[in-house]
């Protein structure tokens, strides 16, 4: 299996999440170009965080017409799996790839700090290897994580079980003292309807060894390489 991480003007993550992929899960793992529709016959895309473009206009909203996203696009179309993360889900988003939007923080500061999250749903590619209520240290870093939709799009996110992740204290209890950006229902992470697609706000590529705090992020990793095995 070969892992793709794009890699835009002003990612600031790539290198982190490259090295989670070659480093301790030991696979192959390419850097791909924005400015390139080549994703290099990878079988998993990894969209980082950072800021794209520099967040100008809004976040994501201009990587969003990158041509490495047109590619993205049609190989999320055809199935391959890709995980957006922090910056990579604002991405995913503007991209049409996921519903809603990341909005500016409640109390419209940056937040960079670890927070828990609290696993929804075990069927998809991304949580195989977690149990439903397992909650996870995994820290955040951003202004725009704020998650909002319609009340149509929650009710399908909820009715297809397509919410990953949410904001939880560290026994699991969804509060909103438990919430750090105001993210709707608490949503740290959800899936397309075809369940190959995921994006998060909180970093597992910086929290996949123990040195760095936490390595709970790594059972997110753990779980795409299982699926990619049996496929």
């Amino acid at each position: 299996m070969k892992f793709g991480v794009l890699v835009f003007p002003g990612s600031n993550c790539d290198h982190d999440t490259y090295n989670v992929i070659a480093e301790i899960a030991h696979e192959p793992v390419a850097f791909l170009w924005h400015d390139s529709e080549d994703l290099q016959g990878v079988d998993a895309v990894l969209v980082p965080g950072g800021f794209a473009y520099g967040d100008y206009l809004r976040t994501g909203a201009i990587a969003r017409f990158s041509p490495v996203m047109q590619a993205v696009k049609r190989f999320a179309d055809g199935g391959g799996l890709v995980l957006g993360i922090c910056n990579g889900f604002q991405i995913l988003t503007e991209s049409g790839l996921l519903p809603g939007a990341l909005m500016r923080n409640a109390g419209l500061k940056y937040i960079c700090r670890q927070v828990h999250i609290r696993t929804e749903t075990t069927s998809s590619p991304f949580t195989n290897q977690l149990a439903k209520g397992d909650v996870l240290q995994i820290p955040i870093g951003h202004m725009e994580g704020n998650y909002f939709c319609t009340p149509d799009e929650l009710e399908r996110l909820k009715s297809e079980d397509r919410i990953a992740f949410r904001y939880s204290t560290p026994g699991g209890e969804i509060t909103s003292e438990a919430n750090p950006n105001g993210s709707l229902d608490n949503i740290a992470g959800i899936l397309n309807e075809k369940r190959n697609v995921l994006g998060m706000m909180p970093h597992p590529d910086r929290s996949s060894e123990k040195l760095l705090g936490s390595a709970d992020g790594w059972k997110i990793f753990a779980s795409m390489i299982e699926s990619l095995a049996v496929r």
